[in-house]
């Protein structure tokens, strides 16, 4: 089999090697891979912000077919769909250690033609979805649900604020949407924020004319703010999140997007009873609760553009341009 590891630091560590398909050992399933995503974590481990694996395949996110399963395993066999969860060993339930292990970090990842997947993060791929729409939700989408609905406890009819375009930003507004929210989009391109209004979005705000966003979020909720924000961004983000969010309203950030260090005022958050909370994907047991809904729905995930499996080292060129609108999918085996 062919696979993609990284054997240092930077774009040029990326190397397809050939690898004998392994066998399953006990409590593990072997996957063809058909399709893989990629997300912002992906380029903070070949930055060399993580603690990655020495010459690890990357790739959290894939979608492909059960080939084998070894001894003990249960609930799966040849020929299921499937498709991975970004942290294996986490079941449910509040983060502890088990969420300490990853796909395409700690341990390797979907980047490859087969991928040896403990059967624990494994989830059945939505029927309604072909594999490279499966192979975009273990991260962004279970982000933006976990954002939403396990910590957000979003209801219908209250509102949200989703910054940007990405896969976790459009993901939030297709799933917000589900509740019949009311959402508003942060994007720096008007083209943009025409496709998100097309698909559900209430509002968009231009952020680059108008560079203090917060007060026309304020405007859009007669002063009220927002029950709910995704914040993507981090640094350059975060303190205008402050004041667009109401009293007693949720910041989930998810994302660093603009930077690692925000200068953060406390009194919002003491007097205004704000929760502000961080969030890294999700648990398996929400991801299966994912699956189901998008099936249920028939939430069609937004993919910006597929490359071929040869050409992997493209996406991880094109994600950090920012032109994207959903996804990045990597066609591992498009027959």
């Amino acid at each position: 089999m062919r696979r993609w590891q990284l054997s240092g630091v930077g774009i040029e560590a990326l190397r397809l090697n050939a690898a004998p398909v392994p066998t399953p050992g006990h409590g593990e399933v072997l996957v063809r891979v058909k399709a893989a995503a990629i997300n912002a974590r992906d380029l903070g481990i070949l930055a060399g912000h993580y603690p990655n694996k020495p010459n690890v395949v990357p790739f959290s996110d894939a979608a492909g077919i059960v080939e084998a399963v070894g001894p003990g395993v249960s609930g799966f066999a040849a020929g299921d769909a499937v498709m991975g969860c970004f942290y294996p060993f986490w079941e449910s339930g509040p983060a502890d250690e088990s969420n300490r292990t990853s796909l395409g970090c700690e341990r390797d990842g979907m980047l490859a033609e087969y991928a040896l997947v403990p059967a624990s993060g494994l989830v059945l791929k939505p029927a309604a979805l072909d594999f490279a729409e499966a192979a975009t939700l273990p991260c962004a989408a279970l982000t933006a649900w976990t954002a939403l609905y396990t910590e957000g406890g979003l209801r219908p009819g209250q509102t949200v604020l989703v910054q940007g375009t990405g896969g976790v930003a459009i993901f939030a507004l297709q799933l917000a949407k589900l509740s019949h929210a009311r959402v508003i989009l942060l994007s720096g391109s008007d083209a943009k924020l025409q496709r998100a209004k097309a698909l559900g979005a209430d509002i968009g705000i231009n952020y680059r004319e108008t560079p203090e966003w917060s007060a026309a979020v304020l405007d859009a909720t007669g002063g009220k703010g927002v029950d709910i924000i995704v914040e993507v961004g981090g640094q350059d983000t975060l303190a205008q999140s402050l004041n667009s969010v109401r009293v007693g309203g949720r910041i989930s950030v998810v994302g660093v997007l603009s930077g690692l260090v925000a200068p953060v005022p406390v009194p919002p958050i003491l007097f205004r009873h704000v929760a502000l909370s961080g969030i890294t994907v999700g648990h398996c047991t929400d991801f299966r609760a994912l699956a189901a809904a998008v099936d249920a729905a028939g939430l069609k995930p937004v993919i910006d553009r597929c490359f071929a499996f040869e050409d992997a080292v493209s996406a991880f060129a094109e994600l950090p341009t920012g032109k994207h609108f959903g996804k990045l999918v990597v066609d591992v085996d498009p027959s």
